[in-house]
């Protein structure tokens, strides 16, 4: 019957042709820009030693790394061809793909990712959590592509740090990774491998990449951030606009392309505007609330878990999330591979009595706990004005101070200045990306028993063996840790469905750092 209908009417038949055809060209169709609103400028690109997330998401278009996430949050390699591990796993070869490009032209080769390596292993930000483990990182006597590194016993989580470019080893130019020190880069030195090269920035208005025709993309199909990238779009802007209402009807009106963190509590209206694709970035976030170990109040462990006890956190994640939160104090949500319930029985105590009775106990005379939140980022303002609500109600002296995130960021860096600060913290791949586990980030958690836990988790390499560690480590964390976790929240992006195709797609799913390769304009 079908086949009579379409015999009878071949100019149907022409027609269907006409729409599967004009569909896959506008699905790789070349050209536009992109507009992409953002809560703000970054405070600089050089991602080695910054962890905000709008640093990552712009600067892993211009910057690769070695190895990648796939869709399932398992890392892949990016520059690398091959690698190889030695039987007792204390020597790692590698091989880079050749032929790949840097934005000024020249190909990338050991010594780039040598220098890169070095720099980051002394400087970066998650650096410090390999860089004790590193004996040395070798050049090949005979091939520019290959390189080695010999650690002091094995290393397992170095494929997911190699894989992550927020605080991680981005590759630079050698003679730029060569002279940089613990100070951010020039923005003339914003030279990567990736599918967009840096072309302008005007802060307050606008920062804007631009293809780079000369980029090899990796093989394989396309999947998380790894696989086939193809740099459909001229050009992308990243505009800072800091009110979510003008992100979300700049996108409403053509103003705007895609609009990043926006209010939770908006996404019934608009996952229920057609013109309009919601993006839930998964797997969840959570925000944080870090106590400076090194100087003033908060060094107490008890103060410490009495503010923690005295906190009832729905009512905070309700204000910071919308609907879109679940209560979970594992510092790894459910269903994931690290998930562990350990230490959780002191989560949402929610006793403000028993908190100043503990606090009491601690020697809290009703001294000032200078607290620290960000009035850049959604989360970060309505996470802190509750807290320090509660905290207050529950008899602590609490001085809120808001400033934007760049000057949290100062003020954080300085353990004089600050007791308590608020922040955020995405999905990770491995327990040792954490930041609050690294010595150097602000909290500055670095006692005894923590670090033997966690030499003993990067240099155990049998899952189960490590998860046992891991549990250990997370019971520690409700101790004496720096960090109090609110619980799982899923920040909200959106895009126009009118104007741009190829976001959240399968097997690149909505991530923690939006990424626009293999997205086009229609």
């Amino acid at each position: 019957m079908l086949r009579s209908w379409i015999h009878r009417s071949p100019w149907v038949v022409a027609l269907i042709l006409l729409v599967a055809i004009s569909g896959v060209v506008e699905a790789q169709q070349y050209g536009g820009t992109l507009r992409v609103a953002t809560e703000g400028d970054p405070v600089h690109l050089d991602l080695m030693i910054v962890t905000a997330s709008n640093a990552s998401t712009i600067g892993q278009h211009v910057f690769d790394t070695l190895f990648v996430l796939d869709e399932n949050s398992a890392p892949i390699p990016l520059l690398l061809e091959s690698y190889e591990r030695s039987e007792d796993g204390t020597y790692v070869s590698f091989t880079l793909r050749q032929g790949v490009l840097f934005h000024n032209g020249e190909e990338l080769d050991a010594g780039d990712v040598i220098a890169s390596l070095r720099r980051w292993l002394e400087y970066g930000v998650r650096g410090q959590v390999m860089a004790p483990h590193v004996v040395d990182i070798l050049a090949s006597a005979t091939d520019k592509y290959k390189f080695s590194i010999v650690f002091s016993a094995p290393f397992a989580p170095m494929e997911n740090l190699f894989a992550w470019n927020n605080g991680g080893p981005c590759i630079y130019l050698q003679e730029v990774a060569e002279v940089a020190g613990a100070e951010p880069i020039a923005e003339a030195d914003y030279i990567g491998t990736g599918p967009y090269k840096f072309a302008e920035w005007v802060p307050g208005q606008y920062l804007r990449l631009v293809r780079f025709d000369d980029y090899q993309s990796p093989r394989g199909a396309s999947t998380g951030y790894g696989g086939q990238r193809n740099a459909f779009i001229d050009e992308l802007l990243f505009i800072p606009v800091p009110e979510a209402a003008t992100r979300v009807a700049g996108v409403r009106a053509g103003d705007y392309d895609y609009a990043i963190r926006l209010p939770q509590d908006l996404y019934p209206d608009l996952q229920a505007n057609l013109a309009i694709n919601t993006h839930l970035l998964t797997p969840p976030s959570f925000m944080q609330i870090f106590r400076n170990t090194k100087k003033g109040l908060m060094v107490n462990d008890k103060l410490f878990q009495a503010i923690r006890m005295a906190l009832d956190f729905e009512p905070i994640l309700q204000s910071t999330y919308g609907t879109l939160y679940e209560l979970n104090g594992a510092l790894f949500p459910p269903g994931s591979i690290w998930y562990s319930d350990a230490g959780t029985e002191l989560y949402n105590r929610a006793d403000p009595e028993a908190a100043m009775a503990l606090a009491r106990e601690a020697g809290y005379n009703g001294e000032t706990i200078r607290y620290v939140v960000s009035t850049t980022y959604h989360e970060h303002y309505n996470t802190g004005t509750v807290v320090a609500d509660q905290l207050t109600r529950a008899g602590f002296n609490i001085d809120l101070q808001l400033y934007d995130w760049a000057t949290v960021v100062q003020y954080r860096a300085n353990p004089d200045l600050w007791d308590l600060f608020s922040s955020g913290h995405g999905p990770v791949p491995d327990p040792t990306l954490i930041t609050c586990l690294n010595p150097n980030y602000p909290g500055w958690w670095d006692t005894a028993r923590k670090t033997a836990l966690v030499d003993e988790f990067t240099t155990t390499t049998g899952f189960d063996e490590r998860y046992a560690v891991w549990e250990d480590l997370q019971a520690l964390l409700y101790e004496e840790g720096s960090m109090i976790k609110t619980g799982d929240g899923y920040i909200l992006n959106i895009s126009s469905a009118e104007r741009v195709g190829g976001i959240d797609v399968e097997h690149q799913p909505a991530l923690l750092f939006p990424y626009f390769w293999n997205a086009w304009m229609k």
